[in-house]
């Protein structure tokens, strides 16, 4: 018997009635020849954590943009985070933690430089709109690697809807869903203390009180709470005075941080930069680099390709190429 098929026999013994087993996959988009040792979920993990979108999260914007310390979080912090809570409570439900991780890790792979200024300025631009979750759909399938990672319809669909009104259809792309919030909300409020942008005394008092004043007493109760509340039960729960008191938070966030704070002014910046950058890749497609980004060129649709391309760069890469086309440089003679 292989590997795969004792953990999969594990997960049928041991997981909740309500955990999406491995073993009950609804499969992937084109055959794949299965380990024998990791279960298509952990295989799905592993294609995403070794892949080069994985790893430019690291260099892109969470809610501050090129913050000067070191300890501000990035892309790649938040996913991380994310992935733990995720877990964590994914082992309490017993679901499956390898989904949730996989999910989790995945959710935000296609998110633009510069965080959601970005994503604003090419929702803006393009004729088809621009969303990171899709985005994030177009990077699984079609852009990383030779083809795509291939991944399961199960860690697709929890990509797809960690935002918006949809549900996923899997507990566990359920916990990343609530999860993201979670981490969210409690280290952009940390965060946005260290940069100085609000006081700790002027964080709501209610929800603080119910939930916990520090960060970590609040993901603690929230945790608790879901897992409380969610266990045996057909979707993830919470209790309406935490649930409230969570929004209460977020909104707070987005009224004193997100929106119209000292953290966003060079946001008009990063969108001008990249408004220009759309335009003329589009007027001088040769200027992309298609030798790294080969599987930009599967399509036909130039806006599609000037938005992949443009979606994928860091932080510190957009502003490096920006320079090359729009700023002037020094001139040089070679003696």
């Amino acid at each position: 018997m292989k590997i795969r098929q004792k953990l999969e026999d594990k997960e049928k013994s041991t997981l909740s009635k309500f955990a999406c087993l491995s073993i009950n996959s609804q499969g992937r988009g084109s055959d794949d020849i299965p380990c024998d040792i990791r279960t298509c979920f952990q295989v799905d993990r592993d294609r995403i954590l070794h892949s080069k979108a994985f790893r430019r999260l690291k260099h892109k914007t969470q809610v501050f943009i090129s913050p000067e310390s070191d300890h501000f979080r990035t892309r790649l912090t938040h996913t991380l985070e994310v992935a733990q809570i995720a877990r964590t409570m994914a082992k309490a439900l017993d679901l499956n933690e390898d989904l949730a991780e996989a999910i989790a890790l995945g959710h935000d792979l296609g998110h633009t430089p510069f965080g959601h200024a970005g994503e604003q300025a090419l929702n803006s631009v393009t004729p088809f709109g621009f969303k990171h979750n899709i985005q994030s759909i177009r990077v699984v399938s079609k852009l990383e690697g030779e083809k795509g990672l291939n991944l399961t319809k199960e860690v697709l669909d929890g990509i797809k809807n960690h935002t918006g009104e949809k549900v996923p259809f899997t507990l566990e792309g359920q916990l990343v869903k609530i999860a993201d919030r979670i981490a969210y909300i409690n280290h952009d409020i940390e965060d946005a203390i260290t940069a100085k942008i609000i006081n700790e005394s002027d964080l709501p008092f209610r929800p603080i009180k119910i939930l916990g004043y520090s960060k970590s007493s609040r993901i603690d109760t929230l945790v608790k709470d879901i897992i409380i509340c969610s266990r045996d039960q057909v979707e993830i729960q919470q209790t309406l005075e935490i649930k409230k008191s969570m929004n209460e938070l977020r909104e707070f966030l987005f009224n004193k941080v997100y929106l119209n704070s000292p953290a966003k002014t060079q946001e008009h910046k990063a969108k001008n930069m990249i408004t220009q950058l759309y335009h003329l890749f589009l007027q001088n497609p040769q200027k992309m680099e298609s030798k790294i980004h080969k599987n930009l060129f599967d399509t036909d649709n130039m806006e599609r390709k000037v938005c992949d391309y443009i979606a994928g760069m860091t932080d510190r890469y957009i502003v490096t190429v920006y320079k090359q086309h729009f700023i002037p440089s020094g001139w040089s003679v070679n003696l």
